[in-house]
């Protein structure tokens, strides 16, 4: 195998359709982050109070909660290009308010809520109905590679996007940035707008033991997220285990850095999977990792300790979620996409804010390592009884749908 077939299998942007697709989640994985940082800090600028920045965050997960269900029905039933088009006119609209809100001088919170309000629903709906789309425009065989390329843009703008934001804030201004998320928003129409048409496909009967493998993925991912994504104790392991200042410092940034730095660099060597067949195994596998890093976090006498746990953390989880996927693409019934990734977008925005909730209690009831070793173990365990309970997800793979299924 020659090193080329390491990095990332980039055969799917061959493809014009999905080309445009992946430039649109490019596009929308940057942009996005811009906003995402910049609403909070406007808010508190505003108000004075990080509870305001709890309260948009609820209103923000509840939006896109509600429409991620909702356009999951209607991905089904209707032309899916026509959702996303809607989608991202919606996204477009809100930075567009919320760019005049700000040069306006309006300042007010409850229209800046308003505008978070239609973000989540936009969001909800963009996510949902994309996860939908990309089989209908790539082959079964290459929705690996597809699904690895699209988790590398998602978790690059989650990183580059805010540290962007957090650099152009104080020089541009927030009017600026909420600018560019409008006009970036033109190019994600463009590029949706050129897709084929993607009418709804009749469902076919049957598939009850391919729906209960489904749920078996699905309740790997959430354990995998829920029991061990120790972001919120973070803060309290970077002072009162490794040392750093009160109120956060170069060991709480490490630890932050850390786990998206595995990710990309997983992301980069990812060519391999796209050859994989035994799909439910490696994403059990890479479940069981992830709980198998945290423990070792929990665990860990030393700050390098626990940057290499969250490294390889990081990367085992960009497997997990570049398989689960392509699991869910692959092996769901077209009729039935929208409505299998409406819940998909759920588990993802909703695991890792119970995660911060249970963490938390957790922590002040444990102690910050035990709480997270813990909730390592837990993941081991629940994904080792998801296997006994539905042992077809260890066989996952070996078959997946053709394009001829859809």
């Amino acid at each position: 195998m020659t090193i080329r077939a390491y990095f990332v299998d980039g055969r799917p942007l061959r493809i014009a359709a999905f080309r445009r697709l992946w430039l649109a989640s490019l596009v929308t994985a940057f942009g996005g982050s811009f906003s995402l940082i910049a609403v909070p800090a406007q808010l508190f600028t505003l108000a004075g109070s990080s509870a305001l920045v709890g309260v948009s965050a609820a209103v923000s997960l509840g939006a896109l909660v509600v429409s991620a269900l909702g356009f999951g029905v209607l991905a089904d039933a209707m032309d899916r290009r026509t959702l996303l088009l809607a989608g991202n006119a919606g996204l477009g609209l809100a930075y567009l308010g919320l760019w005049l809100n700000t040069v306006a001088g309006l300042d007010s919170v409850a229209f800046l809520l308003v505008l978070v309000a239609v973000q989540g629903l936009s969001f909800g709906a963009t996510m949902t109905t994309m996860g939908a789309a990309v089989p209908r425009v790539v082959p079964a065989e290459q929705l690996v590679a597809a699904s690895a390329l699209s988790s590398l843009t998602r978790y690059s703008g989650a990183v580059v996007g805010p540290l962007l934001a957090g650099v152009l804030i104080p020089v541009a201004g927030l009017g600026s940035l909420y600018l560019f998320d409008a006009l970036a928003l033109i190019v994600v129409l463009w590029a949706v707008a050129r897709l084929p048409e993607m009418p709804p496909a009749a469902r076919k009967p049957g598939g009850g033991g391919l729906h209960r493998m489904l749920v078996a993925v699905l309740a790997v991912d959430l354990a995998a997220m829920v029991f061990a994504l120790p972001y919120a104790l973070l803060p309290e392991l970077a002072e009162r285990s490794f040392g750093g200042a009160p109120g956060g410092g170069a060991e709480l940034g490490l630890l932050f850095a850390a786990y998206p730095a595995g990710v990309l660099l997983a992301g980069v060597v990812s060519g391999p999977l796209s050859r994989a067949r035994r799909h439910g195994a490696i994403m059990a596998s890479a479940a069981m990792a992830w709980g198998g890093c945290v423990v070792v976090l929990g665990l860990a006498p030393d700050l390098r300790t626990a940057l290499v746990a969250l490294g390889a953390g990081g990367a085992v989880n960009f497997v997990l979620s570049t398989v689960r996927n392509a699991i869910s693409q692959a092996y769901t019934d077209d009729g039935l996409r929208g409505r299998i990734q409406g819940v998909l977008t759920v588990v993802l925005m909703g695991g890792p804010q119970l995660a911060n909730v249970l963490h938390g209690f957790g922590g002040a009831a444990l102690g910050a390592r035990a709480a997270v070793a813990v909730g390592g173990v837990l993941t081991v365990v629940t994904v080792a009884l998801v296997i006994r309970a539905v042992p077809e997800l260890w066989l996952t793979g070996a078959r997946p749908r053709s394009r001829s299924d859809c």
